[in-house]
């Protein structure tokens, strides 16, 4: 049996990050995979999009945290190259209700203080002059970005390691074992590992790990398929979204385009538990991102991929301890947006556990919201 403080559960960008400043506070922490490989779920494959706009206001504080006081340092902090960029983020409309959907969201957030504004569709191709004369406007945070994905959650592990935190791949988690009333001890399939405290960030797994202890976490999952290209010219910086969240995406650093899209149709796909592409949805995606960005028509796809988000009913995740479960730390349902307030994420967990006020306001990600309230009996 090994012994930690902490026992992480998920070694994505998550369960590195949380790892990393668990480690930084003299933490001894373990932190448990499934996969052989880190990283190998939606952390290394998503949009990269490192964004304020366009969020709940229960999590948006922790976006702007990470934006104003993580990200800009977080390469030279984890020594190793995120591809960072703080050149904003336009969320396009091609429609009134479009346009309804994204003032709704820009007003929301603005009364939160985040400098997000309403543009034309002149104004949007002043910044961004690759986009077609579709686009009728769009919701404007010049203060978002994006990162690499893959690096990142890479940037985190490595840099937990050199502090001291131990990884173990190939760990497929059974259960969570209760000692006197305290998580306590997290069950694999060949290993028992036992810590004052457990952490699960295991994303769509983590509702069935969590059932163990008797904890329901409402969430499902939902496939989502994305796409990169061969490089191309530079053309712009910005990070890509829209109204409908069916097209996101941005031009990295090597020059690729990596975009991420729905069809619609992707509930109504047959599979065999594992998420894949299928021959009808990338072009149908395609045909969408011609119509924001005719210069890609000619582009040529490297490859596809598709993968599980765990959506939360509410669209927010939980980020909390548990009064049931002492011991146990929530940090799971992101709802396909997770990559950007990781590094607010792995900070606040680590304050939580070390008993520390968190830097921001995450009440309204509590687990106790999923509470029954109020009801009446006859």
């Amino acid at each position: 049996m090994m012994t930690s403080d902490v026992i992480i559960i998920g070694a994505g960008i998550i369960g590195n990050a949380c790892a990393y400043y668990l480690a930084k506070k003299g933490y001894k922490v373990t932190v448990l995979e499934k996969s052989d490989i880190i990283g190998n779920g939606g952390s290394s494959r998503n949009g990269g999009g490192v964004r304020q706009s366009g969020r709940d206001p229960r999590e948006l504080p922790l976006a702007m945290y990470g934006i104003e006081n993580l990200w800009p340092n977080l390469s030279e902090e984890l020594g190793y190259d995120v591809e960072y960029h703080k050149k904003g983020n336009l969320r396009l409309g091609k429609t009134e209700a479009h346009l309804k959907t994204l003032k709704k969201l820009a007003d929301s957030a603005s009364a939160c203080g985040l400098d997000v504004r309403m543009i034309d569709g002149d104004e949007v191709r002043q910044i961004n002059p690759y986009l077609s004369k579709e686009v009728i406007g769009a919701s404007w945070c010049p203060t978002d970005g994006h990162a690499n994905p893959l690096k990142a959650t890479l940037a985190y592990y490595m840099a937990a390691r050199r502090l001291g935190a131990t990884f173990i791949t190939g760990e497929d988690v059974k259960c969570i074992k209760k000692i006197r009333g305290k998580a306590r001890q997290v069950i694999t399939q060949t290993d028992t590992y036992e810590g004052d405290y457990i952490v699960l960030a295991a994303g769509m797994a983590s509702r069935a790990i969590a059932g163990t202890v008797g904890i329901d976490i409402p969430m499902v999952q939902k496939l989502i398929e994305a796409l990169v290209t061969e490089a191309e010219p530079k053309m712009f910086e910005q990070m890509l979204g829209t109204a409908e969240a069916d097209f996101y995406g941005h031009q990295t650093d090597h020059g690729s385009f990596v975009i991420g899209g729905s069809t619609g149709f992707e509930l109504y796909k047959k599979d065999n538990g594992t998420p894949m592409n299928y021959s009808d949805t990338v072009p149908c995606i395609c045909r969408g991102i011609i119509r924001y960005i005719p210069m890609l028509k000619d582009a040529k796809i490297v490859r596809a991929w598709a993968g599980w988000s765990d959506n939360m009913k509410d669209g927010v995740p939980v980020i909390d301890t548990v009064s049931e479960v002492p011991g146990l730390v929530l940090a799971c349902g992101f709802t396909g947006h997770g990559f950007g307030i990781a590094p607010g994420v792995g900070t606040v967990v680590s304050q939580l556990i070390a008993g520390e006020e968190p830097v921001c306001d995450i009440s309204g990600l509590k687990y106790d919201r999923f509470y029954a309230k109020d009801i009446k009996t006859a």
